[in-house]
């Protein structure tokens, strides 16, 4: 089966398709209130990536690393919002070219750069020397990490101080009837499993692991706290995951019913962070 990180990649040799399909070039959760205001997924996307590179301060001129960063859309859409330079990293090169191609068309080729790394190198980092960065991205990426520790450390490291970490990430949590480990469990473990992730954490255990790693945690939060987190993706399948078919078809099939039941449980969240390196 090879290790976690080599299962990730090979998902996304197939994912990378489908999603690139279904949500065009931007791959994560909006504004809560997006759906309600009319926004379309990707609009809600790009309007929370704005606000989140905007709370880090991060100058014109200024650089930033984007993990995970997929096909390319909000790493593209950040750079053009600060004016700063980005380098987009994945472990998937399929992704890394889909978003280097993206980057050329909007004429941000100069500006915006996609790097494939390997399957373990989140742990350090280390083709990047210490203070780097003005910033650190993340959207719905660390989730795939088996040792989740290890990427915040890396992103310390790279943050020059007074530096920022932002992201969002997918997180479980207990809701209504479903309080104990066992019982949460019995949602997520279906998500997991089809869609290659190792382990969910909650709000508070990436606060924690922030905060181990040297940052101040400035926001750390429930972006659906107390209601059911749908966002822009709404349980009538308007993406149409439930019949797609392309390359393992079933596998995201599975993977949405397997993600909706969570979420219809209340248990499935996303939560947001920023924090700051000491100056």
């Amino acid at each position: 089966m090879g290790s976690v990180e080599q299962q990730v990649r090979r998902f996304y040799d197939v994912a990378g398709p489908a999603y690139a399909s279904l949500m065009e070039d931007v791959w994560h959760h909006g504004k809560s209130d997006a759906e309600e205001r009319g926004l379309s997924p990707v609009e809600a996307g790009l309007e929370l990536a704005e606000e989140l590179v905007r709370a880090s301060g991060i100058q014109p001129g200024g650089r930033a690393l984007d993990f995970g960063s997929g096909v390319g859309g909000s790493t593209i859409h950040m750079a053009a919002v600060s004016q700063a330079t980005f380098i987009g990293i994945s472990n998937n090169e399929w992704l890394s070219g889909r978003a280097r191609a993206h980057a050329h068309e909007r004429g941000m080729a100069d500006q915006v750069f996609f790097h494939t790394i390997g399957d373990e190198e989140y742990q350090t980092l280390g083709a990047w020397p210490d203070g780097s960065f003005d910033l650190v991205t993340f959207y719905e990426s660390v989730v795939h990490l088996p040792d989740k520790q290890r990427f915040f450390d890396s992103a310390y490291r790279l943050v020059k101080p007074g530096g920022h970490l932002i992201g969002i990430d997918w997180l479980q949590r207990p809701f209504g009837e479903n309080q104990t480990d066992e019982q949460i469990k019995r949602w997520m473990e279906p998500v997991e499993r089809f869609i290659s992730i190792p382990w969910h954490g909650t709000v508070e255990s990436y606060r924690k692991m922030i905060e181990k790693a040297g940052f101040e945690v400035k926001v750390a939060e429930d972006m659906w706290a107390g209601v059911e987190c749908w966002g822009s993706t709404p349980s009538n399948d308007a993406q149409g995951w439930l019949t797609y078919e392309g390359e393992e078809g079933d596998l995201f099939h599975d993977g949405k019913r397997a993600l909706d039941a969570a979420r219809g449980a209340g248990v499935f969240t996303v939560g947001q962070f920023v924090a700051v390196k000491p100056s």
